[in-house]
This record gives structure tokens, sequence and C-alpha cells, in this order.
């Protein structure tokens, strides 16, 4: 199997998960989706690839910072956004992992991570708050920094403004809004990609399929 290998505490749970069905005999090739998950994966023993060598994939598993009804997310709370939906759209299914805290009715309680280049960053944040108005989400955007005061610099080098919008009625709108701003690399909805949530509460896991359309 060709697998996607998210990023993220959860993630990085089944990387470990993965390492031990390695060891057993489990034959697959991965693609990390940060240097953080590539160093879990060769610590776990999983073998790796990339995307060049092997472009499309059958599996993507990765954990989310929200999970709406129709499978709807928010991603990138722990900065890889960029890698994990490119890694997720070149999968034939992904499944996402993640607790029952992080399924919402509606999407925006978690700051939304918007991946952008750093030039001319101020004209980025006022078309991206600009962009929210237009789909009645306004809220503050601000810099996302690192405990040293530094700006937070993703794996591609690009840094990350994290929207606070509260609720986000139509994450595709937005979505397409976002797209089309030059200073914006991506952002944090992903939409149309999960198949299959794995959730797991007080009372067990639970097993979320998408909605069919």
């Amino acid at each position: 199997m060709r697998l996607g290998l998210g990023t993220g505490s959860t993630a990085r749970h089944f990387v470990e998960l993965v390492g031990e069905r390695v060891r057993a005999g489990l034959d697959i090739v991965a693609v990390p989706t940060s240097e953080a998950t590539r160093a879990d994966a060769v610590r776990c023993g999983v073998p790796l690839t990339s995307l060049d060598e092997t472009p499309e994939l059958d599996l993507t598993v990765d954990g989310a910072d929200e999970i709406a009804p129709d499978l709807s997310l928010i991603k990138g709370g722990g900065g890889a956004l960029l890698c994990e939906k490119i890694v997720a759209a070149a999968s034939a299914r992904m499944i996402v992992i993640a607790d029952e805290s992080k399924w919402v009715s509606m999407l925006g309680r978690f700051p939304l991570p918007v991946e952008v280049v750093p030039f001319g960053l101020a004209a980025t944040r006022r078309a991206i708050e600009a962009a929210a108005n237009t789909v009645h989400a306004a809220g503050p955007v601000v810099l996302r920094r690192t405990k040293d005061g530094h700006p937070f610099v993703t794996d591609a080098g690009h840094w990350i403004l994290d929207a606070a919008l509260g609720r986000i009625a139509d994450p595709k709108a937005l979505a397409a809004l976002l797209a089309a701003i030059p200073g914006v690399v991506e952002h944090g909805l992903f939409i149309g990609l999960a198949q299959t949530a794995i959730l797991a509460g007080p009372d067990g896991v639970r097993v979320v399929e998408r909605p069919v359309s």
C-alpha cells in the first residue's frame, strides 16, 4: 500500500502503530506530510517515498482540528496544511482520526490557518479579512508566532495567519475567496477530501462516512 502520513499529535500515534505493523511484516511505502512526521517515521522504521517517486497514493490517514458533519475539516494547527492538502489530494481515500472534541456542528471555533508568503503581509491580511467579511465570518486575523516571538515558519518557508472567525457558515465559498488572494499559498479548509472520520470518545469509537451528495 502507498500511504500518506499526516502531521500532529494524533497522527504521531498512528505512525507509531504503523511502525509496529511494519516490523510484523506489513508491506507499505509512506509519504510524510512534514519534517516532524518524517523523523517519526524514520524512528519507527516506516519505509518512506515521495510524491515525486510515488505520485498516486492509496490512502492518507491524518488528524484534524475540527470536523463538520459533512466531513469538511479545519487543519493546519500544526503548521503543515500545505503538504497535508497536497498529499490528501493525491490519495484515493482520506481517513481522519480524532477525538470527539474535534467534532463540531459548524466549522470556525478553531482559528483557520492560512499559509501566506511573507512579502506584502499587511495587504494579504487585509484581503483575508475582506474575504471573511464577504461570507459573514468576520474575526481577528493574527500572525502565528513561536514562543520566542518570531514568526512561525512552515517547512516550505512561509508564514501562517490564523483567522479567529468563530463560525464559518459557508466554508466552500470562503475557500474559493481565499484561494483567489495572490499572497495566500494555501488555507486550512479541507473540503471534499475526507471520506471517513474515526472518532474516539468516552463511550468508545464511532465511524462517520461522508454523506453522499
